[in-house]
């Protein structure tokens, strides 16, 4: 995230000016051409939670379907 020092805050990319300055103050922050890294991977614990989001549903599932079966 772009660091302004005139303005003292960090900015959004996306709420920069085209050209890459700050609305406030004018300075450039960015260059045009660097953006912001594309291949940031996914962090580790955000697939575990995933997973365990998954594992955790299909569970439910399966609880379902044995209620449904007494059920009937």
């Amino acid at each position: 995230m772009p660091w302004c020092d005139d303005c003292s805050r960090f900015w959004n990319p996306n709420s920069l000016r085209t050209d890459g300055a700050c609305p406030t103050c004018e300075r450039t922050l960015v260059h045009p051409g660097e953006g912001i890294d594309e291949d940031v991977r996914t962090p580790w614990h955000f697939k575990l939670l995933v997973a365990a989001v998954i594992a955790y549903l299909a569970w439910r599932a399966v609880q379902l379907a044995g209620w449904v079966l007494q059920q009937l």
